[in-house]
Protein backbone atom coordinates (compact mmCIF):
# COMPACT_ATOMS: atom_id res chain seq x y z
CA UNK A 1 0.00 0.00 0.00
CA UNK A 2 1.42 3.84 -0.82
CA UNK A 3 1.99 6.27 1.40
CA UNK A 4 0.46 9.57 1.77
CA UNK A 5 3.78 11.12 1.15
CA UNK A 6 4.19 9.29 -2.50
CA UNK A 7 1.06 10.88 -3.93
CA UNK A 8 1.62 13.58 -6.32
CA UNK A 9 0.36 16.92 -5.67
CA UNK A 10 -2.52 18.00 -8.07
CA UNK A 11 -2.67 21.70 -8.77
CA UNK A 12 -6.37 23.45 -8.98
CA UNK A 13 -6.27 26.46 -10.53
CA UNK A 14 -8.33 28.67 -8.69
CA UNK A 15 -11.90 30.23 -10.23
CA UNK A 16 -12.06 32.53 -13.22
CA UNK A 17 -14.42 34.00 -15.21
CA UNK A 18 -12.50 33.93 -18.60
CA UNK A 19 -14.43 30.79 -20.09
CA UNK A 20 -17.81 33.64 -19.17
CA UNK A 21 -16.41 36.27 -21.19
CA UNK A 22 -14.79 34.46 -23.84
CA UNK A 23 -18.05 32.55 -24.33
CA UNK A 24 -19.58 36.02 -24.99
CA UNK A 25 -16.88 37.39 -27.43
CA UNK A 26 -17.55 34.41 -29.11
CA UNK A 27 -21.12 34.74 -29.57
CA UNK A 28 -20.51 38.47 -30.79
CA UNK A 29 -18.37 36.94 -32.88
CA UNK A 30 -20.40 34.70 -34.76
CA UNK A 31 -23.68 37.21 -34.43
CA UNK A 32 -21.77 39.53 -36.49
CA UNK A 33 -20.34 37.57 -39.10
CA UNK A 34 -23.72 35.78 -39.74
CA UNK A 35 -25.29 39.14 -39.83
CA UNK A 36 -22.66 40.40 -42.24
CA UNK A 37 -23.42 37.67 -44.76
CA UNK A 38 -27.16 38.39 -44.82
CA UNK A 39 -26.58 42.39 -44.96
CA UNK A 40 -24.22 41.74 -48.17
CA UNK A 41 -26.93 39.05 -49.55
CA UNK A 42 -29.84 41.93 -48.77
CA UNK A 43 -27.40 44.55 -50.66
CA UNK A 44 -27.66 46.74 -47.47
CA UNK A 45 -24.85 48.50 -44.81
CA UNK A 46 -22.92 45.76 -42.95
CA UNK A 47 -20.90 49.03 -40.93
CA UNK A 48 -22.60 47.96 -37.90
CA UNK A 49 -22.47 43.81 -38.66
CA UNK A 50 -18.55 44.50 -39.19
CA UNK A 51 -18.67 46.41 -35.60
CA UNK A 52 -20.15 43.61 -33.56
CA UNK A 53 -18.17 41.11 -35.22
CA UNK A 54 -15.11 43.01 -34.66
CA UNK A 55 -15.99 43.99 -30.62
CA UNK A 56 -16.74 40.03 -30.43
CA UNK A 57 -13.24 38.81 -32.44
CA UNK A 58 -11.67 41.57 -30.04
CA UNK A 59 -12.77 40.29 -27.01
CA UNK A 60 -12.10 36.73 -27.84
CA UNK A 61 -8.59 37.46 -28.70
CA UNK A 62 -8.44 39.57 -25.59
CA UNK A 63 -9.21 36.80 -22.89
CA UNK A 64 -7.20 33.97 -24.87
CA UNK A 65 -4.85 36.00 -24.21
CA UNK A 66 -5.19 36.07 -20.58
CA UNK A 67 -6.15 32.62 -20.31
CA UNK A 68 -2.90 31.21 -22.36
CA UNK A 69 -0.64 33.81 -20.45
CA UNK A 70 -2.11 32.34 -17.13
CA UNK A 71 -1.49 28.74 -18.53
CA UNK A 72 1.96 29.28 -19.25
CA UNK A 73 3.59 31.58 -16.25
CA UNK A 74 1.85 28.64 -14.22
CA UNK A 75 3.79 25.82 -16.09
CA UNK A 76 6.90 27.59 -15.61
CA UNK A 77 6.60 28.78 -11.93
CA UNK A 78 6.33 24.53 -12.00
CA UNK A 79 2.75 24.67 -10.99
CA UNK A 80 1.70 21.96 -13.36
CA UNK A 81 2.02 18.11 -12.64
CA UNK A 82 2.41 15.11 -14.64
CA UNK A 83 -1.02 14.44 -13.89
CA UNK A 84 -2.43 17.64 -14.90
CA UNK A 85 -0.25 17.88 -18.28
CA UNK A 86 -2.06 14.15 -19.31
CA UNK A 87 -4.95 16.32 -18.74
CA UNK A 88 -3.79 18.52 -21.46
CA UNK A 89 -2.85 15.70 -23.66
CA UNK A 90 -6.26 14.27 -23.36
CA UNK A 91 -7.96 17.87 -23.74
CA UNK A 92 -6.40 18.88 -27.02
CA UNK A 93 -6.50 15.05 -28.08
CA UNK A 94 -10.56 15.36 -27.58
CA UNK A 95 -10.65 18.58 -29.43
CA UNK A 96 -9.10 17.20 -32.43
CA UNK A 97 -11.30 14.20 -32.09
CA UNK A 98 -14.28 16.58 -32.37
CA UNK A 99 -13.04 18.47 -34.94
CA UNK A 100 -12.49 15.47 -37.16
CA UNK A 101 -16.19 14.47 -35.86
CA UNK A 102 -16.97 18.43 -37.48
CA UNK A 103 -15.43 17.75 -40.93
CA UNK A 104 -16.78 14.10 -41.08
CA UNK A 105 -20.25 16.08 -40.68
CA UNK A 106 -19.53 18.17 -43.93
CA UNK A 107 -17.72 15.33 -46.13
CA UNK A 108 -20.89 13.25 -45.14
CA UNK A 109 -23.03 16.07 -46.43
CA UNK A 110 -21.50 16.02 -49.68
CA UNK A 111 -21.83 12.02 -49.96
CA UNK A 112 -25.09 12.90 -49.69
CA UNK A 113 -25.73 15.26 -52.01
CA UNK A 114 -23.86 13.65 -54.89
CA UNK A 115 -25.15 10.03 -54.81
CA UNK A 116 -28.50 10.66 -53.63
CA UNK A 117 -30.02 14.36 -53.32
CA UNK A 118 -28.71 15.44 -56.94
CA UNK A 119 -29.68 11.98 -58.66
CA UNK A 120 -33.61 12.03 -57.10
CA UNK A 121 -33.74 15.38 -58.15
CA UNK A 122 -32.37 14.14 -61.59
CA UNK A 123 -35.81 11.50 -61.55
CA UNK A 124 -33.18 8.26 -60.41
CA UNK A 125 -33.92 5.79 -57.97
CA UNK A 126 -37.44 5.62 -55.68
CA UNK A 127 -37.55 9.37 -54.84
CA UNK A 128 -36.80 10.41 -58.41
CA UNK A 129 -41.05 10.91 -58.97
CA UNK A 130 -39.98 14.26 -56.73
CA UNK A 131 -37.70 15.77 -59.50
CA UNK A 132 -39.46 14.21 -62.44
CA UNK A 133 -42.95 16.36 -61.38
CA UNK A 134 -41.05 19.21 -59.81
CA UNK A 135 -38.05 19.76 -62.40
CA UNK A 136 -38.13 17.22 -65.54
CA UNK A 137 -35.40 19.00 -67.68
CA UNK A 138 -33.09 18.75 -64.65
CA UNK A 139 -30.14 16.56 -65.55
CA UNK A 140 -28.07 15.24 -62.26
CA UNK A 141 -24.53 15.92 -62.95
CA UNK A 142 -21.66 16.72 -60.38
CA UNK A 143 -20.87 19.20 -60.38
CA UNK A 144 -24.31 21.01 -60.81
CA UNK A 145 -23.49 23.72 -63.72
CA UNK A 146 -27.50 24.10 -64.22
CA UNK A 147 -29.56 23.88 -61.38
CA UNK A 148 -33.17 22.87 -61.34
CA UNK A 149 -34.27 26.26 -60.73
CA UNK A 150 -32.37 29.09 -62.39
CA UNK A 151 -34.56 31.56 -61.28
CA UNK A 152 -33.50 31.28 -57.70
CA UNK A 153 -30.28 30.12 -57.95
CA UNK A 154 -27.68 31.52 -60.44
CA UNK A 155 -25.49 28.72 -62.79
CA UNK A 156 -21.97 29.24 -62.39
CA UNK A 157 -20.14 29.43 -65.76
CA UNK A 158 -17.97 26.49 -65.09
CA UNK A 159 -16.88 24.07 -62.04
CA UNK A 160 -13.42 24.64 -60.27
CA UNK A 161 -12.55 20.98 -60.80
CA UNK A 162 -9.78 19.25 -62.53
CA UNK A 163 -11.15 18.74 -65.68
CA UNK A 164 -7.80 18.15 -67.77
CA UNK A 165 -5.06 16.39 -66.79
CA UNK A 166 -2.35 17.84 -67.95
CA UNK A 167 1.47 19.59 -66.61
CA UNK A 168 0.38 22.85 -68.18
CA UNK A 169 -3.44 22.61 -66.07
CA UNK A 170 -1.91 21.60 -62.80
CA UNK A 171 1.07 24.46 -63.04
CA UNK A 172 -1.81 26.67 -63.05
CA UNK A 173 -4.60 24.91 -60.96
CA UNK A 174 -4.13 26.92 -56.95
CA UNK A 175 -5.71 24.33 -55.19
CA UNK A 176 -2.83 22.16 -56.41
CA UNK A 177 0.08 23.92 -55.61
CA UNK A 178 -1.89 24.53 -52.05
CA UNK A 179 -1.99 20.88 -51.63
CA UNK A 180 2.09 20.79 -52.12
CA UNK A 181 2.39 23.88 -49.72
CA UNK A 182 0.21 22.33 -46.60
CA UNK A 183 2.03 18.95 -47.04
CA UNK A 184 5.21 20.54 -47.16
CA UNK A 185 4.68 22.40 -44.18
CA UNK A 186 3.74 19.58 -42.70
CA UNK A 187 7.34 18.41 -43.11
CA UNK A 188 8.35 21.58 -41.74
CA UNK A 189 6.86 21.76 -38.74
CA UNK A 190 8.03 18.16 -38.01
CA UNK A 191 11.65 19.27 -38.77
CA UNK A 192 10.86 22.31 -36.15
CA UNK A 193 9.97 19.91 -33.75
CA UNK A 194 13.04 17.28 -34.31
CA UNK A 195 14.79 20.27 -33.82
CA UNK A 196 13.72 21.03 -30.48
CA UNK A 197 13.78 17.64 -28.95
CA UNK A 198 17.55 17.98 -30.34
CA UNK A 199 18.18 21.02 -28.05
CA UNK A 200 18.50 22.60 -31.57
CA UNK A 201 16.81 25.85 -31.38
CA UNK A 202 18.32 27.83 -34.14
CA UNK A 203 17.02 24.85 -36.17
CA UNK A 204 13.31 25.57 -34.17
CA UNK A 205 13.29 28.37 -35.10
CA UNK A 206 14.13 28.34 -38.57
CA UNK A 207 11.86 25.39 -39.46
CA UNK A 208 8.95 26.89 -37.56
CA UNK A 209 9.22 30.06 -39.35
CA UNK A 210 9.76 28.53 -42.96
CA UNK A 211 5.87 26.49 -41.46
CA UNK A 212 4.10 30.09 -40.62
CA UNK A 213 4.88 31.63 -44.14
CA UNK A 214 4.07 28.54 -45.71
CA UNK A 215 0.50 29.04 -43.87
CA UNK A 216 0.50 32.62 -44.92
CA UNK A 217 0.93 31.56 -48.84
CA UNK A 218 -1.37 29.37 -48.66
CA UNK A 219 -4.23 32.00 -47.15
CA UNK A 220 -3.22 34.57 -49.96
CA UNK A 221 -3.65 31.59 -52.57
CA UNK A 222 -6.59 30.79 -51.17
CA UNK A 223 -8.11 34.24 -51.21
CA UNK A 224 -6.93 34.88 -54.99
CA UNK A 225 -9.16 31.58 -55.65
CA UNK A 226 -12.18 32.51 -54.52
CA UNK A 227 -11.47 35.90 -56.50
CA UNK A 228 -11.28 33.77 -59.58
CA UNK A 229 -14.13 31.62 -58.62
CA UNK A 230 -16.12 35.11 -58.56
CA UNK A 231 -14.69 37.06 -61.33
CA UNK A 232 -14.18 33.88 -63.62
CA UNK A 233 -16.09 31.23 -62.81
CA UNK A 234 -19.25 32.70 -62.12
CA UNK A 235 -19.13 30.31 -58.61
CA UNK A 236 -20.35 32.21 -55.41
CA UNK A 237 -22.53 31.04 -52.41
CA UNK A 238 -25.85 31.52 -54.65
CA UNK A 239 -24.56 28.96 -57.55
CA UNK A 240 -27.06 26.18 -55.81
CA UNK A 241 -25.91 23.08 -53.56
CA UNK A 242 -22.54 23.15 -55.59
CA UNK A 243 -21.25 26.60 -54.76
CA UNK A 244 -23.00 25.98 -51.15
CA UNK A 245 -20.43 22.87 -50.58
CA UNK A 246 -18.05 24.20 -52.04
CA UNK A 247 -17.58 27.16 -50.42
CA UNK A 248 -18.23 25.66 -46.97
CA UNK A 249 -15.85 22.90 -46.89
CA UNK A 250 -13.10 25.11 -48.23
CA UNK A 251 -14.03 27.99 -46.06
CA UNK A 252 -14.08 26.27 -42.78
CA UNK A 253 -10.79 24.60 -43.69
CA UNK A 254 -9.57 27.97 -44.66
CA UNK A 255 -10.56 29.13 -41.16
CA UNK A 256 -8.44 26.97 -39.38
CA UNK A 257 -5.42 27.38 -41.57
CA UNK A 258 -5.90 30.88 -39.92
CA UNK A 259 -6.12 29.47 -36.65
CA UNK A 260 -3.34 27.37 -37.15
CA UNK A 261 -0.63 29.95 -38.37
CA UNK A 262 -1.90 32.23 -35.74
CA UNK A 263 -1.23 29.52 -33.03
CA UNK A 264 2.02 28.73 -35.15
CA UNK A 265 3.35 32.08 -34.95
CA UNK A 266 2.88 32.34 -31.00
CA UNK A 267 4.62 29.24 -30.88
CA UNK A 268 7.05 30.84 -33.53
CA UNK A 269 7.83 33.77 -30.61
CA UNK A 270 7.59 31.68 -27.71
CA UNK A 271 10.53 29.89 -29.38
CA UNK A 272 12.09 32.90 -30.15
CA UNK A 273 11.40 34.12 -26.47
CA UNK A 274 13.61 30.77 -25.20
CA UNK A 275 10.47 28.69 -24.08
CA UNK A 276 9.89 25.03 -24.48
CA UNK A 277 12.39 22.32 -23.22
CA UNK A 278 12.80 18.79 -24.85
CA UNK A 279 10.94 17.23 -22.14
CA UNK A 280 8.41 19.98 -22.03
CA UNK A 281 6.83 21.64 -24.92
CA UNK A 282 3.44 20.04 -24.98
CA UNK A 283 2.24 23.57 -26.07
CA UNK A 284 4.66 23.54 -29.09
CA UNK A 285 3.30 19.74 -29.61
CA UNK A 286 -0.26 20.70 -29.48
CA UNK A 287 -0.18 23.18 -32.28
CA UNK A 288 1.95 20.48 -34.28
CA UNK A 289 -0.90 18.14 -33.89
CA UNK A 290 -3.45 20.51 -34.77
CA UNK A 291 -1.69 21.76 -38.17
CA UNK A 292 -0.72 18.22 -39.56
CA UNK A 293 -5.06 17.59 -38.80
CA UNK A 294 -5.36 20.73 -41.16
CA UNK A 295 -3.03 19.24 -44.01
CA UNK A 296 -4.73 15.90 -43.33
CA UNK A 297 -8.35 17.18 -43.97
CA UNK A 298 -6.84 19.83 -46.99
CA UNK A 299 -5.71 16.16 -48.54
CA UNK A 300 -9.32 14.73 -48.46
CA UNK A 301 -10.93 18.08 -49.75
CA UNK A 302 -8.60 17.97 -52.71
CA UNK A 303 -9.72 14.74 -53.74
CA UNK A 304 -13.00 14.93 -53.04
CA UNK A 305 -14.23 18.15 -54.09
CA UNK A 306 -11.22 18.98 -56.52
CA UNK A 307 -10.32 16.03 -58.18
CA UNK A 308 -13.97 13.32 -57.82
Amino acid sequence: MASVGSHETYYVPEQTKLPFFASIGLVFTVYGLGSVLNDIKAAESATTSTWIALFGFGLLSFILFQWFSTVIRENHAGMNSDQLKRSYVWGMSWFIFSEVMFFAAFFGALYYVRNFAVPWLGGEGDKGITGQILWPEFVATWPVIENPNSAVFTNPEEALNVHEWSLAFFAKFLPFWNTIILITSSVTVHFAHTALKAENRKRLIQWLSVTVALGVVFLFLQVEEYMEAYEHYGLTLDSGIYGSTFFLLTGFHGFHVTLGTFILAVMLARAIKGHFKPNDHFGFEAASWYWHFVDVVWVGLFIFVYLL
